[in-house]
């Protein structure tokens, strides 16, 4: 870590990162590659997370459910092919290198896949303090303009202040639930399936409900099915049925490098409608594989007489009422208007996450950030923060900015890329010019 600087000031770091996942340990190690490399420049880092060890989505880890993208799209390598830090290092180091070639697959199971986020963490976890909540962010003033920030964190020895050139928020998605429905033992987001229906060894469900039309609603529902084999399993969404996702060669070139240029270079009007146009390829979609295998098994069911598995289309949850041993679940058809009460031992809301609000913890920072004319945070190309001219440090966003980057800004597709951009803007950057400027806690030039 860096020194304490005069005065017994707090330690002064180029980059502090605001949470650990994918995309900051991806931030993590870029970071560690440039310090290997031949320029002479250290840049300090360190990283707060809350959680007591790296995780990401322990709750949908399903033993059979795969990655959305392709392996090649880990946390290196469209950013440096030859790092040792890329998913195929990783098989290497697993024995298993020669057994994914031969499994001709270009999407690893999700459990490997995080299993490889652990490994790579792992070799940076020197700059990681795990346990460790950003609970604020105070701008540290110097002959009227802003150089540095302090960043309270607390951990279980209590508050400490760290200071910092430049602010990585990494802070990820939250669950998002329907407008009054609050998570409890019987009434899950799936972000929580899989800690949940342990609670269900002893007694096995007669009946679960899943709402959702997405991926994890799907992989939900197939789930619970294959688990539970003796119960009803009812899949409540408005749509007629599951739309499949578009991954096709030239629909997934909205995910590439180059196709962040031209989203944030589009006028707003076309940023609008290439959204629009390109839904299909994430949200609310399914894999065409699972939509096809969920078919064949309600149709095999009906065959034989023993319907377990319930589409309820066209419809959607108006009550949910948890009671002491069960949940009482109200679907309504969108068409007919007719309602129908189903009892289950649980309710699982397939419904999405929301992005965590770049500014929550910024404070009084917060108030020197720019926004567009809809009230949204204003982005620089390079992930930064706009800010008013006093704001010298550099404040840069890992999510969040859909708006102005385009579909891909919230996904593991370009984390590689966008984390490399994000460090030449540090290192090359205003905030550059504050490192170079003296002793920590002096003036900018």
């Amino acid at each position: 870590m860096a020194q304490a600087g005069p005065g017994g000031e707090p330690p002064v770091h180029d980059l502090i990162g605001v949470g650990f996942g994918p995309s900051n340990v991806a931030m993590a190690l870029a970071l560690s590659e440039h310090r290997a490399g031949p320029d002479a420049e250290t840049p300090s880092a360190r990283f707060f997370e809350r959680q007591p060890r790296f995780g990401w989505h322990r709750g949908m880890l399903i033993d059979d459910a795969t990655m959305q993208v392709s392996f090649l799209k880990d946390l290196v390598t469209l950013r440096n092919p030859a790092s040792e830090y890329s998913f195929l290092c990783y098989l290497k180091s697993r024995s298993r290198l020669v057994d994914f070639v031969n499994h001709k697959s270009l999407f690893p199971l999700r459990v490997e896949f995080h299993d490889y986020f652990e490994w790579a963490a792992s070799h940076v976890e020197d700059l990681v303090s795990y346990g460790h909540e950003v609970v604020g962010v105070a701008p540290v003033v110097e002959g009227g303009s802003s150089t540095h920030l302090d960043v309270t964190v607390r951990s279980a020895s209590g508050l400490s202040v760290h200071r910092t050139r430049n602010l990585v928020l990494g802070t990820g998605l939250s669950p998002r639930m329907p407008e009054g429905v609050e998570r409890g033992e019987r009434i899950w987001h799936t972000s929580e399936l899989l800690s949940r229906v342990e609670a269900f060894h002893r007694a096995p469900p007669s009946r679960v409900i899943v709402v959702g039309a997405g991926q994890s609603a799907a992989e939900n529902v197939a789930y619970l099915h294959r688990r539970f084999p003796e119960a009803e399993v009812c899949a409540v969404f408005s749509r007629y049925g599951y739309s499949p996702a578009d991954d096709s060669g030239f629909a997934n070139r909205i995910f590439d490098p180059e196709a962040v240029d031209d989203f944030f270079t589009a006028p707003e009007d076309v940023k609008r409608r290439l959204m629009d146009y390109h839904r299909n390829t994430n949200y609310s979609v399914v894999d065409i594989d699972l939509i096809d295998e969920l078919y064949r098994q309600v149709y095999r069911e009906k065959v034989l007489g023993t319907e377990r598995l319930r589409f309820l289309n066209v419809s959607r949850i108006t009550e949910v009422v948890a009671k002491p041993d069960l949940v009482r679940a109200t679907v309504a058809s969108l068409v007919t208007g007719e309602e129908t009460v189903l009892d289950a031992d649980a309710v699982v809301f397939a419904t999405g996450y929301r992005p965590a609000d770049p500014l929550g913890l910024l404070g009084a920072v917060a108030g020197h950030c720019l926004r567009d004319a809809e009230g949204r945070v204003r982005v620089e190309r390079d992930y930064r923060i706009a800010t008013e001219d006093s704001m010298r440090c550099g404040i840069y966003l890992q999510g969040g900015t859909e708006h102005t980057h385009g579909i891909t800004s919230s996904l593991l597709s370009n984390t590689a890329v966008r984390v490399g951009e994000i460090l030449r803007s540090i290192l090359e950057g205003a905030p550059r010019r504050l490192r170079t400027a003296g002793r920590p806690g002096g003036s900018a030039a």
